[in-house]
């Protein structure tokens, strides 16, 4: 009696390799995407943190905010441009109903963010450490950069929320309106301490605000409040956009 053939099992390591894989390869082949990315907080850097600087101090902070304001990039514009584009071309789709588990989505994602992230953080160090005569312990560069990198979670988990709700043709400009603004609010172009009071209290609300106060309590330049504050303000945005990411795919699942 012939033994019916049984299916072969998935291999969910491989699969995650390959949608990561996949995922890198594809951004680092659109130069809309990978150029602005690692060149705008560079150029920002050598013009503010360098050329222009206003004390000895100032390349040392501005490295750090900097340093945030080059890992959200990646975070939003990977996940909320990328899926929304995507889900209009209908690839979304596609992937949806293939045998990949959507978390292998979500991760390939994940690991462009990192990469990116680290592409620009080693490129800002860099120039940091060469023109820039910023001196840092070795543990704090490293500790810096970690910062930095884990501290670009939450905002994948805002960008795959705005990926999901928003339409294709309206996500890049919707994208732009909430990273710009937040990046100057958040005094990441501008030290916090010379914003108006009232500015300087809106800057508590916003998660880049207080990735930027982790990178800077690693250099000694923050505004001394507690860290489990802005830790527990980022976790508290992941939680909550990686919510409202699940319902807006449960919602787009059930139509």
């Amino acid at each position: 009696m012939n033994s019916i053939a049984q299916p072969l099992k998935p291999n969910l390591l491989k699969i995650y390799l390959l949608e990561s894989k996949m995922e890198v390869l594809k951004v680092l082949r659109s130069p809309g995407f990978t150029l602005p990315s690692l060149l705008f907080p560079v150029m920002f850097y050598l013009f503010f943190g360098v050329i222009f600087t206003m004390s000895s101090s100032m390349p040392t902070y501005l490295l750090a905010t900097y340093g945030t304001f080059g890992v959200i990039g990646p975070a939003l514009f990977s996940f909320g441009v990328g899926v929304a584009i995507e889900r209009g071309q209908g690839w979304f789709d596609l992937k949806e109903v293939s045998p990949m588990p959507a978390s292998a989505y979500v991760l390939g994602r994940v690991c462009t963010t990192v990469v990116f992230s680290i592409a620009i953080i080693v490129l800002l160090f860099t120039l940091g450490a060469a023109v820039g005569d910023v001196r840092l312990p070795r543990l704090d560069w490293l500790l810096l950069a970690v910062v930095l990198i884990l501290g670009s979670v939450p905002f994948c988990a805002i960008g795959l929320a705005l990926g999901l709700f928003l339409k294709s043709n309206s996500a890049p400009a919707v994208v732009n309106l909430i990273y710009l603004p937040m990046a100057f609010l958040s005094g990441l172009w501008v030290p916090i301490s010379f914003f108006p009071e009232m500015m300087q209290s809106v800057a508590n609300f916003l998660p880049a605000y207080h990735l930027a106060q982790l990178g800077l309590k690693v250099v000694g330049m923050d505004q001394s409040q507690n860290v489990w504050i802005h830790i527990g303000v980022l976790t508290g945005y992941l939680i909550v956009f990686t919510g409202l990411a699940m319902k807006a795919y449960y919602r787009k699942d059930k139509a």
